[in-house]
């Protein structure tokens, strides 16, 4: 009994670094991958042996290479909505940083068909020249350039997915169980410099109500099992240790919901911290667009200022020259005066 009592306290302190849902991970499957890899392969070679394959009908070759395009740009997008099923998947176990990485990955094989079914379009439409080349040679290149480009990032997404299946460490999600207010060495440039917060919050939130959910049905699964060994005629079934352990599972999901509590608390916290620093923003903006005024109605000050000068330079200017056409008739005057003066004395 006493080994029981430890074995549980032990096991609620530990909740932390074993996570319920850790030894239940759910391995991603690259069957759909794989199979449409083998699409574009295809896709690849028809456009590849076109030239051949309808060497009889040469006027059809243009039309079945658009028809497949578009044929294979619906097939991607189905194709993309189980892609994004199975990067949800990964995220709701916890794996937060391959789910981001998965994210911009698999959208990106219907970016690229739908680019190429574009090109194929304006080539079909507009009949460009283009030298030696006919056009379904044209469409024919472009419709293999879609296929490598595909398969490329789909590699990509299988090599990350077969990562994640080999993994063996805890959800990186759990790291969000620190408070994002206070200081963090390990964890400070995760949670301050790279910008996803909220992201990583509402993530946490998914995978503890994922465990949540796990650990019901345990004790669901659990009590049915009570209930059967409690039926029994005799009473040789290890009742107490079952109920002990359903007691630890029933404090583990308790404990569970408090920490979603805290989490919940914590990322209102965060979002109220975030507003302040936006209204503060706002009021700089304010102040700012203030100055920004306060500035133009200077600056029209000062134009002003610089044309009254300009007119009073103008002004200066015109009644200098006005003195200077006075000081000649005086000049003139006193010449004629003298003049006048001189024959008057001669006479």
């Amino acid at each position: 009994m006493i080994l029981t009592l430890q074995f549980c306290n032990r096991s609620f302190l530990d909740i932390l670094h074993e996570a319920p849902l850790f030894a239940h991970r759910k391995p991603a499957r690259v069957l759909g991958s794989v199979f449409y890899c083998f699409l574009l392969a295809g896709y690849a070679t028809l456009a590849i042996g076109a030239q051949w394959i309808f060497r009889p009908v040469q006027g059809l070759i243009s039309p079945v290479l658009c028809s497949c395009d578009v044929l294979l740009l619906l097939l991607t997008g189905i194709f993309q909505q189980y892609l994004v099923y199975q990067v949800q998947k990964i995220r709701l176990q916890g794996y937060y940083s391959f789910s981001q990485k998965l994210k911009f990955i698999v959208r990106i094989p219907f970016a690229i068909t739908a680019y190429g079914t574009a090109v194929m379009l304006l080539v079909i439409v507009w009949k460009p020249y283009t030298g030696f080349l006919s056009i379904s040679a044209v469409l024919r290149i472009i419709m293999v350039a879609e296929a490598v480009c595909a398969v490329g990032f789909m590699s990509l997404y299988i090599g990350y997915i077969h990562q994640y299946n080999s993994l063996n460490s805890h959800p990186d999600v759990l790291t969000s169980l620190y408070s994002p207010l206070q200081p963090s060495s390990s964890l400070e440039g995760l949670r301050y410099h790279d910008g996803r917060l909220s992201d990583q919050q509402m993530a946490l939130l998914q995978y503890q109500r994922e465990n949540l959910h796990f650990l019901s049905q345990e004790i669901l699964r659990l009590q049915e099992c009570l209930s059967k060994y409690e039926r029994t005629d005799d009473r040789s079934t290890p009742q107490v240790d079952l109920a002990h352990l359903l007691a630890a599972r029933d404090q583990e999901l308790r404990t569970l919901s408090a920490e979603m509590n805290q989490v919940q608390s914590e990322l209102r916290l965060a979002r109220s911290v975030i507003a302040e620093r936006e209204t503060e923003i706002q009021q700089v903006r304010m102040t700012n667009s203030q100055y920004v005024e306060e500035n133009e109605r200077l600056r029209a000050i000062l134009g002003e200022w610089s044309t009254r000068a300009a007119k009073l330079e103008r002004a200066l200017e015109a009644e200098r020259l006005s003195n200077l056409e006075l000081q000649k008739k005086v000049s003139t005057l006193r010449n004629q005066s003298h003049t006048s003066t001189e024959a008057t004395e001669h006479t």
